[in-house]
């Protein structure tokens, strides 16, 4: 049975409509490939001037680019090979079954493709993700090999996206408990993204510009490449670091730290001949909470993460795609 999103099927009409009217996003030819700030984390446990100097540094990458890696992370390069390899079994199942309401036994929708809002090829992503709300783990069959892996690798992802932001908070003033009060294991999610061989990929996206609704997204990537992010006006490629996780700042912490940690848009092109596979673990605080700047005077009005959400579904049912913050500037 055929594993692959019926794309051409359920998209026929922007295909044929695009191809008619030549659209090209430009989505892949000649971006400059930089290498993002990298972080070792292990200076954290030497002298009170290395620890000091690596906080800061992860700062300035936070202020600068929105995005760094880090290494010495002490998540096991077992375990992120264990989930890769789990993900890939759940990707290779029919499309059929991937569909099925109750997949997994998780939420409805938990399995996305595509983008069931596209009205052309600018917000189409040729992608399939499996979105997993930690508070879903449960429903999952407890002797589900891939159950315990999303277990093992979320407990030590949200210790680490944990330290990660507190750290950051330093450079603000931010109270050192504020994401322990207000991030619960359970109110964060995993995604994992498969990106199949996509025929167009000059003309498309492997996923569409975004900015991230979270605090913080930890992202383990394969070597295919794709990640892309928008800097000082322009479009540039990440290259791939088999020893890095990518960290990036979500909307959240950048309207926390009143506009200083920047959510930057970034996006994944599309590639022709091979897959790509990735996983982005979600920071994010539970429904209730507000966020509010930590500076005065503030860039944004102080706003839940329901609320938050309840306006990002309103604007891509009205536009197809997130606005995003500029929604809540004062």
């Amino acid at each position: 049975m055929a594993i692959e999103p019926p794309f051409f099927e359920k998209y026929k009409a922007i295909l044929q409509s695009s191809a008619n009217e030549k659209e090209k996003p430009s989505t892949v030819e000649g971006f400059e490939e930089l290498e993002l700030p990298l972080i070792d984390l292990s200076h954290l446990n030497l002298g009170p001037l290395e620890r000091q100097e690596c906080i800061e540094k992860m700062g300035q990458a936070a202020i600068e680019w929105g995005f760094f890696q880090i290494v010495n992370h002490a998540v096991p390069d077992e375990l992120l090979n264990r989930l890769k390899q789990e993900q890939i079994k759940v990707f290779q199942q029919p499309f059929d079954k991937k569909s099925e309401n109750n997949f997994l036994n998780l939420s409805v929708q938990s399995y996305r493709w595509g983008n069931p809002l596209a009205t052309s090829l600018r917000n189409l992503s040729w992608s399939e993700a499996l979105h997993i709300s930690l508070k879903d783990i449960s429903k999952m069959d407890e002797y589900n090999k891939l159950r315990s892996t999303i277990e093992e690798y979320a407990e030590k992802a949200n210790f680490l996206a944990q330290r990660l932001a507190e750290y950051l908070a330093q450079n603000l003033g931010i109270k050192a408990n504020y994401f322990q009060e207000n991030c619960s294991p359970s109110s964060s999610s995993l995604r994992m993204n498969r990106y199949p061989p996509c025929p167009y990929p000059s003309m498309m996206f492997g996923i569409i510009p975004h900015t991230d609704t979270d605090f913080l997204t930890i992202v383990s990537q394969d070597q295919v490449g794709g990640l892309q992010l928008k800097t000082n006006g322009r479009w540039v490629s990440v290259k791939p670091n088999p020893k890095a996780l990518v960290v990036n700042i979500g909307d959240f912490y950048q309207a926390l730290s009143n506009g200083v940690y920047k959510s930057i848009t970034h996006r994944v092109i599309a590639n022709q001949e091979t897959e790509r596979y990735s996983a982005a673990y979600f920071y994010c605080p539970t429904y209730e909470t507000v966020i509010e700047s930590c500076s005065k005077p503030s860039l944004y009005k102080k706003f839940s993460f329901k609320e938050y959400r309840e306006q990002i579904q309103k604007d891509v049912k009205a536009t197809g795609d997130k606005v995003g913050l500029s929604r809540f500037l004062l």
